[in-house]
């Protein structure tokens, strides 16, 4: 633990000096997370109601409506921002100006993966500790941890920073595409960003977390053009693009073992319209997770290396791998940070691990892209669920993912 502080206080981001400084509770926030708690449940019920899958322009308006209404009610400056690609959505970016020196983010996203009327089958519902709806871990919980995180800041009169910018995107369940590079540019613009997705709820879990490095993502294609001819009298006038296709999935599959922080699977194929001819063209697709930054020009190379071993005469094979979402990886600042939200989840007995990495991808890796600003992952609620069904979140998550927002916050204010 003092090693963490001592990283911390040497990149300017931690006043205390010793790991006993972050031993007793502050229970003036504790007990105003106590008393939000009935308010963050109902910003929860309201989020939940208003759909927004990623490609829902008008229920993605009406969370922007939602969430810039309640930035501006503390006394944010707001902006909506037009994404630049994908369904047009707007981003909702808030900035507060403060008394402090240090320039702090906090990001979220207002999508989800959900399809309009899917509360139909999934409604809003409460089981005993556990809420239940589409989105409202991923990533509603951690749009409720910004806003009511900021309220009791707000309300306990902390302006101990220069600058405090919240920003909401609109796509990041489809890879961020129109908003990524937007959060890269405001996060290099911050000393530190703290980003809300969701952290695993126990039991599926032995212990909520912060997380320090997400998968990077790119996708593959094949392509193969051969030539037609009749399947039934003529099949060895054809060039069969669908035999050379599998021959290729086949050598290629494993070409990912080679390269570390690298991984390529083939989910999707296509050949052929017709039973009885060769077929002249088929094509398949993959998914690609990365954890090193040179990882799409690695497997490229790799690819173009390996498909040059033909089958089939005369077909024509090409490949091509495109960059997505870049990886996250914390570097020491960031491990630092988040051992100081280890200390304070002692301050209320509880017990915060650090997850090094997830096959997931987050726009943390846009945020840190740079290297620039201090990036931690994972500050919203507890929950599980998320991209399938009975979504929820954990309401025994509520009060310390509050504390530990506003109390990583004000320690962060008091550097210099």
């Amino acid at each position: 633990m003092k090693l963490s502080i001592k990283l911390l206080a040497s990149a300017g981001l931690l006043t205390l000096a010793s790991s006993s400084a972050l031993a007793a509770a502050d229970e003036k926030l504790r007990a105003a997370a106590e008393q939000a708690q009935p308010a963050v449940i109902e910003s929860l019920h309201d989020m939940v109601l208003i759909e927004s899958g990623s490609g829902d322009v008008e229920g993605l308006k009406k969370m922007a409506d939602y969430t810039e209404a309640r930035l501006k009610a503390l006394g944010a400056r707001t902006e909506r921002r037009k994404t630049t690609k994908g369904a047009g959505a707007d981003m909702v970016i808030g900035t507060f100006e403060g008394t402090g020196s240090k320039k702090l983010m906090l990001i979220a996203h207002m999508d989800t993966v959900y399809e309009h009327g899917i509360l139909d089958t999934q409604p809003y519902k409460v089981d005993g500790n556990r809420i239940y709806g589409p989105g409202i871990a991923d990533d509603k919980g951690g749009i409720a941890v910004i806003l009511h995180a900021l309220k009791i800041l707000n309300e306990a009169g902390w302006r101990d920073y220069a600058k405090l910018t919240v920003s909401l995107n609109p796509d990041e369940e489809v890879g961020s595409i129109g908003s990524g590079e937007i959060i890269a540019e405001l996060a290099d613009q911050h000393d530190v960003v703290l980003s809300c997705e969701p952290t695993v709820a126990p039991p599926v879990a032995k212990n909520e977390s912060l997380l320090l490095g997400a998968s990077g993502t790119a996708t593959g294609a094949i392509d193969v053009k051969g030539k037609a001819s009749h399947a039934g009298a003529a099949p060895q006038l054809g060039r069969n693009a669908l035999i050379e296709l599998a021959h290729q999935l086949l050598q290629t599959q494993d070409v990912a073992k080679s390269i570390p922080g690298t991984q390529l699977n083939w989910t999707t194929a296509k050949a052929g319209t017709v039973r009885n001819q060769i077929p002249d063209h088929a094509t398949a697709g993959a998914d690609i997770r990365l954890t090193i930054p040179d990882g799409v020009q690695k497997l490229q190379a790799a690819l173009d290396e390996k498909v040059k071993n033909r089958l089939i005469a005369d077909t024509e094979v090409t490949v091509k791998v495109v960059a997505g979402r870049p990886p996250f990886v914390a570097d020491d600042r960031g491990r630092a940070l988040a051992r100081q939200g280890q200390a304070i989840y002692t301050e209320l007995g509880r017990t915060l691990d650090i997850a090094e990495m997830t096959g997931g991808a987050t726009d943390a890796g846009y945020a840190a892209r740079s290297g620039k600003a201090v990036v931690v992952e994972s500050f919203g609620l507890a929950g599980w669920g998320y991209h399938a069904r009975d979504e929820y979140i954990d309401t025994n998550s509520i009060v310390p993912r509050l504390y530990l927002m506003t109390r990583t916050l004000m320690e962060l204010g008091k550097a210099k």
